[in-house]
């Protein structure tokens, strides 16, 4: 008995006599597909020994500036003593600083050093690296495909 070769290009049409998978099959594989890209992007780092949430950190005040310790944990979804944690560590390895609010000084500030920024610079481009090489090896429906998905993969994020 001949089979019908299916193509392995997702971005091939799937035939119209083949059915979609159930919703909680495709939400499954899409949350292990991302969980493993996410797994991957996250091992392209500049240094090896800091753990995902302390580069999270840094990510945070790379992008959204100085913030306090609560509004840290806030954006963390963190308990003030975790992030308390992770930012004597930071502190301590010289990736950032506190500085005492000048408005109030019950609060203290905490922004990145130059070297914090350093880490996060090199770990995003080694992340824009690697991600680069992997799209290079792909079809251009394949890039197609997965240029449309990232479109809708923010929209749901967004939800």
């Amino acid at each position: 008995m001949l089979r019908k070769r299916m193509s392995t290009d997702p971005a091939a049409p799937a035939p119209a006599d083949r059915a979609l998978p159930p919703v909680d099959t495709e939400a499954s594989d899409l949350r292990m597909a991302t969980f493993r890209l996410a797994r991957r992007l996250r091992s392209q780092r500049a240094v090896d020994t800091m753990s995902d949430g302390q580069f999270a950190v840094l990510a945070a005040l790379s992008s959204h500036g100085p913030h306090t310790l609560g509004e840290l944990a806030d954006r963390e979804r963190v308990s003030a003593p975790s992030m308390n944690r992770t930012v004597n560590c930071l502190e301590e390895t010289g990736y950032l600083s506190r500085t005492p609010d000048e408005n109030d000084r019950r609060k203290v500030n905490i922004a990145l050093t130059d070297a914090g920024r350093g880490v996060v610079t090199e770990t995003v481009r080694r992340r824009d690296s690697w991600l680069e090489q992997a799209l290079t090896e792909l079809t251009e429906g394949q890039r197609r495909t997965l240029h449309e998905a990232a479109a809708i993969m923010r929209e749901v994020a967004a939800r």
